[in-house]
């Protein structure tokens, strides 16, 4: 009898103890065989990590308890082994030798005091019991296979010198140094851009299929699902809700959960148009209804049957919202920029005059009209945040001039700058890190109104943080909570509701959607449009996802190496581009339809 390299059966999995307990796992089962690459996909809490270290039990024992359930390994296809019943000594060999796991985020994963080498050379010498030079010998054809450029010397590097996908590729070497029978990959390319994400989705699989290695692929991303994997778990609170072979789950969704996973993929619409969330198809669900719920746009406009084609709307020209009016893009530029550069020097002379410098903004020219949606897509250091952060006066100008409303940025001094960062704002990619842990998120949002003389007091103030709270849709109580007691999602919503406290005209969006679940990342899409409307506000979106880039929108600006490789109305950027260098990030977006 031959069984399933890895066999889940009725896990259940929870956290605490005695009456405090929290079942984080309920009841999940799923089988992954050699050479089947087996997709969990869910949203942040839905238990898909939580599953996942269990199988190598790397959760903490005394606050971690299994229910019940079994978790069989068998690495030879003829004997089982339970991985919650094996001894310390068995987990010890099991783990890298025959299971082997890709964490989310490699810089916390590889230790910064010691090169990367060493980090491969070191797990090679622990399992393969070999001497230091076979271990250099193999971790050199490990660097190879992954594709890392000089791979000798990287060998010498440290973590902190590799970018973000050289990173990913030394866990994936340290991952495969041993041939494990099992590879578990848990959000391996969440933070990459769609080019190195392609280049790192492409390596597993053909890794994958080279050693016939049985994979659990974790993501949110339904796109790399599609290209990647044989068969789809699709958690969700905990608990599996649906599963089935790849190409049937996408056709033929069956859980409304599923069916809004994947209907609420920002690349599926064109502007304007309301992504549908996830409540959406589960208040369909509830009421009986079988069919995708109806859809409007942001602007109130209800997008009928005959409308729908495969989520895409055509709106006539003569349509008007619901409320008969419609927000107007200017025609007037509310900032220019022009030649803007940001060097830093990389070599300096004896007298300290730099003889060498990083251009990471070299030359960028463009207007930004009142009321536009501006998007600057490119791959990891191609200078996108730079622009935005000197465009905000945050790092340092070396040339060129920043018009904003007729006033040189570049030119003003601090004082100036201070009485302007009122009417420009900044939403960061990370809004925890972002947000004090030690104040309410209440309170930081009334700091800035304070700092600016906003209102005549502070009650006055707590009121207008309400509500802004409010129109994020947040709650009153919610003012005095920390952001700790918040999800990703809704820190972000903190974030984007303190950038809105001021009132300002011009709000830069740094990657403020790159980390949310598809889901949570169509709520907050939606929500900028709805601001937008309301507000009226000037943007600036920056973004590797060219997907959220398009359907916000109006026009695209791509960089590439600190320089414009082309700039157009949206549409016209996907459908038409210029550039070849556009037409590679186009051609690297996952699942494209």
């Amino acid at each position: 009898m031959s069984y399933p390299l890895l066999s889940i059966q009725n896990l259940s999995v929870a956290f605490g103890s005695g009456n405090n307990k929290n079942l984080a796992v309920k009841k999940v089962s799923y089988d992954v065989n050699p050479g089947e690459v087996v997709a969990v996909v869910g949203e942040s809490g839905s238990g898909k990590s939580v599953t996942a270290l269990s199988v190598l039990q790397l959760l903490p024992k005394e606050q971690t308890s299994y229910p019940e359930g079994n978790l069989l390994f068998c690495p030879d296809g003829s004997s089982q082994i339970d991985l919650l019943q094996t001894n310390n000594a068995q987990l010890q060999h099991i783990r890298g030798s025959e299971i082997a796991m890709i964490f989310q985020e490699p810089m916390t994963s590889l230790n910064p005091v010691f090169t990367c080498g060493s980090q491969v050379m070191e797990t090679i010498r622990l399992h393969r019991k070999c001497n230091a030079a076979i271990a250099r010998e193999a971790t050199l054809d490990l660097f190879n296979k992954v594709q890392l450029p000089d791979p000798a010397g990287m060998l010498k590097k440290y973590p902190h010198e590799l970018s973000g996908g050289q990173k990913q590729r030394v866990m994936i070497a340290m991952a495969i140094s041993c041939n494990p029978s099992l590879l578990i990959a848990d959000e391996p390319t969440t933070a990459l851009d769609v080019t190195v994400q392609k280049s790192v989705v492409e390596l597993l699989a053909n890794l994958q299929a080279q050693r016939n290695m049985g994979m659990i692929f974790i993501t949110h991303d339904l796109g790399l699902v599609q290209d990647i994997a044989d068969k789809v778990v699709v958690m969700y609170k905990g608990e599996i809700v649906e599963q089935n072979n790849t190409r049937e789950l996408f056709r033929n969704p069956v859980h409304p959960y599923t069916k809004a996973l994947l209907a609420c993929r920002p690349i599926l619409y064109p502007k304007g148009v309301r992504l549908p969330v996830v409540s959406d198809f589960l208040k369909a669900a509830d009421k009986g209804e079988t069919d995708k719920p109806s859809l409007q746009d942001s602007t109130g406009w209800a997008v009928s049957g005959a409308e729908k084609s495969h989520g895409r709307k055509t709106v006539s020209a003569n349509k008007l919202p619901v409320d008969g009016k419609a927000t107007q893009q200017g025609d007037t530029a509310l900032l220019r920029v022009n030649d803007l550069k940001v060097w830093y020097p990389v070599q300096k002379n004896l007298l300290g005059k730099a003889r060498s410098h990083f251009k990471a903004v070299d030359g960028i020219s463009f207007d930004l009209l009142e009321s536009e949606t501006l998007g600057i897509v490119g791959e990891s250091g191609c200078g996108k945040t730079t622009l935005g952060r000197a465009i905000l006066r945050l790092v340092p100008i070396t040339g060129g001039s920043i018009l904003y409303k007729g006033d040189d940025l570049a030119k003003q001094n601090r004082e100036q700058m201070n009485r302007l960062r009122k009417d420009i704002q900044l939403v960061f990619q990370d809004p925890y890190g972002s947000l004090n842990p030690r104040i309410s998120v209440g309170e930081a949002i009334r700091e800035a109104m304070t700092v600016h003389g906003l209102l005549d007091n502070p009650s006055q103030r707590k009121e207008k943080v309400i509500e802004l709270l409010e129109k994020v849709n947040m709650q009153a109580d919610h003012y005095h909570r920390h952001p700790h007691a918040f999800s990703g999602g809704q820190r972000q919503r903190i974030g984007i509701a303190r950038a809105l406290a001021l009132n300002p005209g011009f709000i830069v969006f740094d990657e403020s959607v790159s980390a949310l679940d598809v889901s949570v990342q169509a709520q907050v899409l939606n929500l900028i449009n709805d601001l937008k409307a309301e507000f009226g506000f000037t943007a600036l979106f920056i973004s590797h996802d060219l997907g959220v880039v398009k359907y916000i929108s109006d026009r695209i600006l791509v960089m590439n190496k600190g320089k414009m490789e082309e700039i157009g109305p949206a549409e016209d950027v996907f459908r038409n581009p210029q550039s070849d260098y556009t037409k590679r990030l186009l051609d690297a977006i996952p699942g494209q339809i």
